[in-house]
């Protein structure tokens, strides 16, 4: 008598589960609308940010290329890999020239992003700051 109390338990629990599940979609669908607006991609925002995003890495570009003189610089850290080399010490050698390489890609990194913000920048100035409505 147990084992057929706990199936038709475990088989009004699925039923009920599948009920709930059928609900949620539905509802879900409801919020789907055609006449929902769009989340939206935050094109406002960035194009407001834009320019401060602009200089922050036209900073970081000018602290990276700068001589041996500045911290931060990739001339200042190739320099101390250098240093580490000629006085034999192989380990701290390896572990600055990680940093080196990872200082070099972030160069990489921001010229590329100082390019695809020139897009951003392009675009915002076509669409009135991201205040044009793109499903018109």
């Amino acid at each position: 008598m147990d084992a057929r109390r706990s199936t038709r338990t475990l088989l009004a629990g699925l039923a009920t589960a599948a009920l709930l599940a059928g609900s949620a979609g539905a509802a879900s669908a409801a919020d789907a609308s055609p006449g929902a607006k769009p989340a939206g991609d935050g094109a406002r925002a960035l194009c407001k940010r834009a320019p401060k995003v602009d200089q922050r890495i036209d900073r970081a570009l000018k602290r990276l290329d700068a001589g041996k003189a500045r911290r931060g610089s990739v001339a200042r850290l190739q320099q101390r890999v250098d240093n580490a080399k000629k006085a034999g010490h192989t380990e701290i050698a390896t572990f600055l020239q990680g940093r080196l390489d990872t200082r070099e890609s972030l160069k990489k990194d921001l010229e590329q992003r100082k390019k695809d913000l020139a897009g951003v920048k392009t675009w915002c100035a076509k669409n009135d700051g991201g205040n044009k409505d793109s499903a018109k």
